[in-house]
């Protein structure tokens, strides 16, 4: 084969969300191919699991709120201190809630606005500085197919991440001349622990449809792979099995 994809062995790579689904997966596939990964997510248990799986040389972790602005710098500051700089970031946390717009209190609801959005702006904002310092970097981030088209059940959640998609939109074209690239990663439904989160029962028969961890992952990692003169920007994912509405 003569197009070759980048080597990416070295690159330190920060992933919010990090320890179930998605975020997990894709941390290990990049460890597989020689990245450094610096963890975030509220639960410090499971990221002290993760960093003694993928090995205290190929991992570091920094646990919080991403959301908040102080964790995201804490966080950025782990990655430089840890492993000397910062290639690409991954805002990956996420929370769904699917029902009615009534159905959940303010609390819940505001919970999920920060998280999924808030959280997404403040991650890139504590990395950014690093990777526009080098002229060279990569956002990838996890958004949802439900950002282009909610269903009738999940209308904060898509709203939340449309917000997302606008902010990556509106983020490629501010830095894609600086040598930041900006990509969307949006999945369809996907088995994780977010897709049996508040409204959904396991077990239900349409679950097998879904797309698997490893399958999102895998773009995340082909993204970054991509050689510097190439720049995608919108990746949408469905399973074979999963009609596009």
């Amino acid at each position: 084969m003569t197009y070759q994809l980048r080597d990416i062995k070295g690159s330190v790579v920060v992933i919010t969300g990090a320890t179930t689904g998605i975020g997990a997966a894709a941390a290990k596939q990049l460890v597989e191919l020689g990245c450094k990964v610096v963890l975030n997510a509220r639960n410090e248990a499971k990221l002290q699991e993760m960093v003694a799986s993928l090995g205290a040389d190929n991992a570091a972790y920094l646990a919080g709120d991403s959301s908040i602005p102080d964790v995201a710098r804490a966080v950025a500051k782990k990655a430089i201190d840890t492993f000397g700089t910062i290639d690409c970031v991954v805002p990956n946390a996420g929370i769904g809630m699917y029902g009615s717009v009534l159905d959940y209190s303010d609390d819940e609801v505001n919970r999920m606005m920060r998280t999924n959005y808030e959280g997404s702006v403040h991650i890139v904002r504590a990395t950014l500085p690093t990777m526009l310092a080098k002229k060279a970097g990569d956002i990838i981030m996890v958004s949802s197919v439900a950002g282009f088209r909610g269903g009738g059940d999940e209308s904060i959640y898509a709203g939340t991440k449309h917000a997302q998609v606008g902010f990556a939109g509106s983020l490629d074209r501010e830095l894609r001349e600086k040598g930041v690239r900006v990509a969307l990663v949006c999945p369809a439904a996907t088995e994780t622990e977010f897709a049996l989160n508040v409204g959904r029962i396991a077990g239900e028969p349409r679950q097998a449809t879904f797309l698997r961890p490893d399958d999102v992952a895998f773009q995340i990692v082909q993204i970054l792979r991509q050689p510097r003169t190439v720049r995608t920007h919108i990746w949408t994912l469905w399973s074979i099995h999963q009609p596009n509405p």
